[in-house]
């Protein structure tokens, strides 16, 4: 049972994350420029190499895994195009944020959420020690899930209000994934095709919504320090990976 504890230090984590966000929503596209870097940083150095590191040790062809990721972001770009097209007036085709899309973004982060406990569910039954170096992973990325969460939302007009909801949801998520975990097991053939789809859906949203919103949210003149934020996102992940490992 020690994985419900880590994932209850989890729901914490993400909901710190996400207040954050709240709290400093006038500086957004800061924060926004980061993220973007974070979800680059999450696909090239912790989802790319966790599929190949599994696909290797379970003789699994990685190929499906690559197809699923190109699919998710397809998908995603299809789905959000769905939503603007058919569920806004002529006069808001100018600007192509919508509250659905930050929701149906959010409710992915969840998903993932959800899998982020299910996975430390899971490292327990490998090992003790497997189990919380995992659950230490995920509660220190779970505060930018957080803040994911809510940027997504506030980028795509919804209120506070719903953000804040949409929080607890995702907060809520890892826990019920390692209660979930105590009941199942996930075929790694599965689990590599689950990362390379979520993988695919955090590059459609960092390079299609996320930095956009964050660039045209600035003053002139700081699009550098955009930029750098975005680059210090994705080496922040990538220490955070070499570290834990």
């Amino acid at each position: 049972m020690t994985a419900i504890p880590l994932a209850l230090v989890a729901f914490f984590s993400t909901l710190c994350g996400g207040l954050f966000a709240l709290k400093f929503n006038d500086r957004l596209h800061f924060i926004l420029s980061f993220t973007a870097g974070v979800l680059l940083g999450v696909v090239s150095f912790d989802i790319l190499p966790e599929i190949f590191e599994i696909a290797h040790k379970q003789n699994i062809d990685p190929s499906g895994a690559m197809t699923a990721m190109v699919l998710g972001f397809l998908i995603f770009h299809a789905l959000e195009k769905f939503f603007v097209v058919h569920h806004v007036h002529d006069h808001e085709f100018k600007d192509r944020r919508h509250p659905k899309v930050g929701l149906f973004s959010a409710l992915a982060l969840a998903g993932h959420s959800f899998m982020d406990g299910l996975a430390i569910g899971l490292a327990f039954q490998v090992s003790q020690s497997v189990g919380v170096v995992v659950a230490i992973a995920v509660i220190a990325h779970d505060f930018c899930d957080g803040l994911n969460t809510v940027g997504l939302m506030l980028a795509n007009k919804n209120t506070q209000r719903m953000a804040f909801r949409m929080l607890i949801v995702d907060a809520t998520a890892p826990v019920l994934g390692a209660l979930v975990s105590l009941i199942i097991e996930v075929p790694p053939d599965l689990l590599i095709l689950y990362l390379g789809f979520f993988a695919g859906f955090l590059l459609y949203i960092g390079a299609s919504d996320i930095l956009p919103e964050a660039h045209s949210r600035s003053k002139p003149g700081a699009t550098a320090g955009l930029i750098l934020l975005t680059c210090l996102g994705a080496e922040f992940i990538a220490l955070l990976v070499r570290f834990m490992k």
